[in-house]
């Protein structure tokens, strides 16, 4: 018998996102906050880094860590933000700081971007300009001075073709 002629098969609908609901950007002042969480939770990990791979000892000898140092913490420090915030960056667009602040990276369609993106787009490669001597510094600067353009994208929600806004109630 047909499914589409059988009485006794329950009743469907297709279902779909109601794509009415317009996203609100979060503001500069949230997202701001989310960062300062997340830097603080990545500060604990650091210290922890740094004690283990004898950063601390080299600094108090007044010598800089080496660049194998470097990399291993660089490394350590990347997996724990993943530990730490993949499955929320997978599931809802979020780290810890802007699940507490209700907040969310969305792709330019509203939907969750994809985690490989966002870890890439999004943070990667903005650690790793961190290393480049004056030059990475200034553009670190202008990443973060471009949330004050009107639609509140830095450099690295352009690049992933991201924006944040409020998680809906």
């Amino acid at each position: 018998m047909d499914n589409l002629q059988n009485p006794y098969q329950a009743p469907q609908a297709e279902l779909t996102a109601d794509g009415t609901a317009e996203l609100v950007l979060a503001s500069r002042w949230v997202r701001l906050g989310a960062v300062l969480i997340d830097g603080l939770i990545m500060s604990l990990v650091t210290v922890l880094v740094a004690f283990f791979t004898g950063t601390y000892s080299a600094l108090a000898e007044g010598t800089a860590p080496s660049l194998g140092v470097q990399l291993v913490s660089f490394v350590v420090g990347l997996v724990a933000f993943i530990i730490v915030n993949g499955r929320l960056l997978k599931n809802y667009g979020q780290t810890v700081g802007k699940r507490l602040l209700k907040i969310a990276i969305v792709d330019l369609n509203g939907h969750v971007p994809d985690l490989g993106n966002v870890l890439l787009k999004r943070y990667l490669v903005w650690w790793l300009l961190a290393y480049v001597p004056l030059v990475g510094g200034l553009i670190l600067l202008v990443n973060y001075l471009f949330i004050f353009r009107a639609d509140r994208r830095c450099l690295h929600d352009l690049l992933a073709g991201t924006r944040v806004v409020l998680v809906p109630r």
